[in-house]
């Protein structure tokens, strides 16, 4: 009686042609894997250009020089001052990347109508759709009028940039 009928699992035999074509296959896949994924990586972020931000403030980041450092713009949707909101300038720093790797940078916004400034870190990514984006942790130190003041003069927060076409 064969294992099958008593209650046993039977075992699987391959034909010798169905195994190659297996074997093939997983071959095949690994090999357009190494050929398709260098393609998808290839496309890296810029910081240049014009950008806005998850809450509709809008940045403009002028050429980025051979040391990194670059000038720019930055246009608040928001404020916690009543002043008129004004443009104010932005000045920075990228890091210097090799070909394979996204761009860290940080740069700081001294704010024409209010006593404060803002400092952004962060990282330039193309994400899974090829769309530049970036992620960055923000400072605000906010202007006190004495030093027991100090606990509320400094806000933290996160902002989540995509170019502007």
């Amino acid at each position: 009686m064969s294992r099958a009928l008593r209650g046993g699992h039977p075992q699987v035999h391959l034909l010798p042609a169905a195994a190659e074509m297996v074997h093939a296959t997983s071959f095949l896949l690994v090999l357009s894997l190494a050929v398709v994924a260098p393609v998808l990586s290839t496309k890296k972020c810029v910081l240049t250009g014009r950008w806005v931000n998850d809450l509709g403030s809008n940045m403009t980041i002028m050429a980025v020089n051979e040391k990194g450092e670059f000038l720019g713009s930055y246009h608040t949707a928001v404020t916690a001052t009543s002043n008129e909101i004004k443009v104010s300038p932005l000045q920075g720093s990228q890091h210097q990347t090799d070909k394979n790797s996204q761009a860290t940078f940080g740069f700081t916004v001294n704010w024409s109508f209010s006593e404060s400034v803002t400092v952004f870190t962060g990282q330039c990514f193309v994400d899974e759709k090829g769309k530049e984006v970036l992620k960055t942790m923000w400072l605000l130190r906010s202007n006190v009028d004495s030093i027991k003041d100090d606990w509320k003069a400094t806000m933290v927060g996160t902002s989540i940039f995509t170019r502007i076409k």
